[in-house]
């Protein structure tokens, strides 16, 4: 995992001028920091609930564990034995017992053990307690999936802003040449100034357009520096650019079958279902006797040269006769969520196959997409060629090169816009399959 503080340290060193340029970061260099101690928000949040949830399962585990602990103690007191009930009348004429007795002097020092021999309800609380745990561990990865996700959906929005960008200058540089053309036109006595006045016109409109993709250019940037915990004033750019890649190979039933034995999110959800049904057989379990050994050990006296050792041992069992149905309503409760649970794992297994069919549909419909508007951008530039040599020959007006030119650029849009379309949906895909790390790793992203 890439360490954000030697990433930072780059970033300064390549900012040594007053407008630093900006540092190439790639898909997989942004995603491992987002993952880093230090970066998203969310995953750290996550890491922390897995923590507290590892902390309860070893409180709950204390309850089977023994239980030692000492006491030393010196006390100076006095007793009204009249209180307790206590009179001493004494057979000689003119003696009488007192009430009140001492002060006197107690020393004890004593270690006291208990251990619980058979308790089913405990050994299932605390099961439940480590399968929650284990849930929060699993949640915790899924939470990584799922910000490697944003992250890299971000990732892709920034490429789509920078080839919106690089579409709208092309665009504007078009039009400063066809505004060129239509002021020699005019000089040569072949042009008119309504055409020149609409060349100037559309270079104003793609200049506008180019304002607005930087803006957005610059909105997608944020959004990623956020996302990943860096700085928003750290100079960065996508390493990359918005191209086709081949498409991987999709076979619904295989993909399902790995999507449920690789998410995350599936086998939190399996681990909260063991939990909920091991919680309630421990409420079930709270029925049965319990036993526990205890043990006390200690020295008692008037001082410590002056005592003597006492002890204490045995068993004591415990049988649950009547609580006012409480144990009874526990258990239905329990049983109740376990039931919740397993109604959960049944609809999160019937999510994660609609989003591998939904995922697959999108990257179908978005590969057809990606080719029908490489065929447009193609034929709009030959259009506009042929418009522009038309225009120059005088055999034809400047509206036809400025359709031809207000086509060509919805067709650079449209297969930008296409292009984003297939990348996502083939990280959807692997999101869906849950290997969307794997995905970046490879680096299956331009």
């Amino acid at each position: 995992m890439l360490n954000k503080t030697v990433w930072l340290l780059l970033v300064l060193s390549a900012g040594a001028a007053a407008q630093p340029a900006a540092v190439p970061l790639t898909l997989k260099q942004a995603v491992a920091l987002a993952l880093a101690p230090e970066g998203n928000a969310r995953w750290r949040l996550a890491h922390q609930l897995a923590r507290q949830a590892e902390q309860r399962a070893a409180q709950s585990r204390a309850a089977l564990l023994p239980s030692l602990e000492g006491s030393l103690a010196e006390q100076n007191q006095t007793r009204n034995l009249a209180a307790f009930g206590i009179r001493i009348e004494a057979p000689i004429p003119g003696f009488r017992v007192p009430d009140l007795v001492g002060p006197f002097t107690t020393f004890d020092a004593r270690a006291a053990v208990r251990q619980t021999v058979l308790d089913l309800a405990a050994w299932r609380r605390y099961q439940a307690v480590r399968e929650t745990a284990r849930a929060a561990r699993a949640e915790e990865e899924a939470v990584r999936d799922a910000v490697a996700r944003e992250v890299a959906l971000l990732y892709l929005a920034l490429l789509r802003a920078e080839a919106r960008l690089e579409a709208a200058r092309a665009n504007v540089r078009l039009a400063e040449r066809l505004l060129d053309l239509a002021r020699n036109q005019k000089a040569a006595g072949t042009g008119t100034g309504i055409e020149v006045t609409r060349a100037e016109v559309q270079l104003a409109n793609e200049r506008q357009q180019a304002l607005a993709a930087e803006l957005e250019t610059r909105r997608a940037r944020l959004e990623l520096l956020r996302a990943i915990g860096l700085a928003l004033d750290t100079p960065v750019a996508p390493a990359s650019s918005l191209e086709y890649v081949p498409p991987p190979e999709v076979d619904l039933a295989a993909l399902r079958e790995a999507a449920l034995r690789t998410r995350a999110d599936y086998r939190a959800q399996l681990l909260r279902e063991e939990s909920a049904r091991l919680a309630a057989s421990g409420a079930a379990a709270e029925r049965l006797p319990s036993v526990a050994a205890f043990a006390d050990y200690g020295s008692l006296g008037t001082s410590l040269a002056n005592s003597l050792p006492t002890r204490v041992y045995g068993l004591a069992v415990r049988v649950p006769l009547f609580d006012g149905g409480l144990r009874e309503a526990r258990r239905q409760e329990s049983r109740s969520l376990y039931e919740q649970e397993r109604i959960r794992t049944a609809e999160l297994r019937r999510q994660i196959e609609l989003d591998i069919r939904l995922a697959a549909d999108a990257l179908a419909s978005a590969l057809e997409q990606v080719k029908v508007a490489g065929e447009g951008l193609g034929q709009t530039l030959r259009e506009l060629e042929q418009a522009e040599r038309r225009y120059r020959a005088g055999v034809a007006a400047s509206l036809e090169v400025t359709d031809a030119q207000t086509r060509l650029a919805r067709a650079r849009e449209n297969r930008v816009a296409a292009l984003f379309l297939y990348h996502r949906a083939r990280l959807e895909l692997a999101y869906a399959v849950g290997g969307i790390r794997q995905f970046v790793e490879e680096e299956k992203v331009p």
